[in-house]
């Protein structure tokens, strides 16, 4: 299969991602959501994004830098595309390509063709920059 570059993603779009395990140079072995927090232009239309970790594994208790997405969220939960309460990490967050070899079309295909499952909802803002102040001084962003 050729590689294939996927149209401009937004920061807040949750995706299905091949995310690299140990901070590898190659894809992990399973797809995952990841929360696209920052999207860079300068090589457009070959997007590059930076990412941070999800997992619907181990989502208590949350450590420094994380958040939850959970089923009794209802709206949020809905409208992030996700099927399992999923907790999300600025603590292990890596810059990729959003290309065909980092990111897939989900099973379901929420959005046609497209990596995206879904997007954040305004009500998680507040637990989003809880924690993302908690890692900020150190990532220096």
């Amino acid at each position: 299969m050729s590689l294939r570059w996927w149209p401009a993603p937004d920061a807040g779009d949750i995706v299905w991602c091949v995310f690299p395990e140990n901070q590898g140079i190659h894809p992990g072995p399973k797809p995952r959501p990841a929360l696209i927090v920052t999207v860079y232009e300068d090589d457009a239309p070959n997007f590059a994004v930076r990412i941070a970790y999800g997992t619907s594994k181990k989502i208590t208790p949350l450590r420094s830098g994380e958040f939850v997405i959970t089923t009794t969220d209802n709206a949020a939960y809905k409208l992030a595309g996700l099927s399992f309460s999923t907790k999300f990490s600025f603590q292990q967050m890596v810059e990729l390509p959003f290309n065909s070899d980092w990111f897939k079309v989900p099973p379901s295909a929420p959005h046609g063709q497209s990596p995206k499952l879904g997007v954040l909802h305004p009500n998680m803002m507040q637990r989003v920059q809880a924690a993302w102040s908690a890692v900020e001084p150190r990532s220096g962003s």
